[in-house]
């Protein structure tokens, strides 16, 4: 287990990579990490596109446009049947609202990011299974499988996970120092 000293220490190696960076790449990665450029990108990325969709969600046409991948999941099926297509869209995009605003939240209070990152992994981890089972997400061309744009369309979710994780990780990290200032 970290100390509270040893997390400074690689706080503050993290701020000396770019006295210590010395090629033009090096110094280009070191700039990127101190304006902590990736997280703002994936953070920001992420709470647009959730608010986006959850609102798109919330209408008839995003609805519509979401029967067939949701009737087609084993892990999601049973919403639509309990609710129906309209009432389960629009919580499906307040659930994505609820994420995107935790995770605006987490900027001040890091806690709020995790749950936030948690939700947004449950669906995208959700809606990434439906890549294989959707119909028609990939198709054949002289015997070569390639994806279909509903296919593509759903791949996006692979990598909304792996963002939803990435930001779990950075705000844990901030909740963990929070926590350590206030217990020293």
């Amino acid at each position: 287990m970290k100390t509270s000293s040893t997390q400074e220490q690689e706080l503050i190696s993290h701020a000396d990579l770019s006295k210590q960076a010395k090629s033009l790449l090096t110094k280009l990665a070191a700039w990127i990490n101190a304006r902590n450029i990736p997280f703002l990108v994936c953070s920001i990325g992420i709470i647009v596109m959730l608010l986006w969709a959850g609102a798109y969600k919330m209408t008839a046409p995003g609805a519509e446009g979401i029967i067939p991948l949701v009737t087609h999941s084993p892990l999601i099926s049973w919403h639509f049947k309990l609710f129906g297509p309209y009432i389960g869209s629009d919580i499906i995009g307040l659930t994505e609202w609820s994420a995107a605003i935790l995770f605006i939240a987490g900027y001040l209070w890091p806690k709020a990011g995790i749950l936030g990152g948690i939700i947004a992994t449950g669906m995208f981890f959700t809606t990434s299974t439906m890549i294989i089972t959707t119909p028609d997400t990939t198709a054949s061309i002289h015997g070569i499988r390639y994806m279909t744009f509903l296919g593509l369309f759903l791949f996006k979710d692979v990598i909304s996970l792996g963002v939803s994780l990435y930001l779990i990780t950075y705000f844990g990290k901030k909740a963990i120092l929070s926590e350590n200032k206030t217990n020293n």
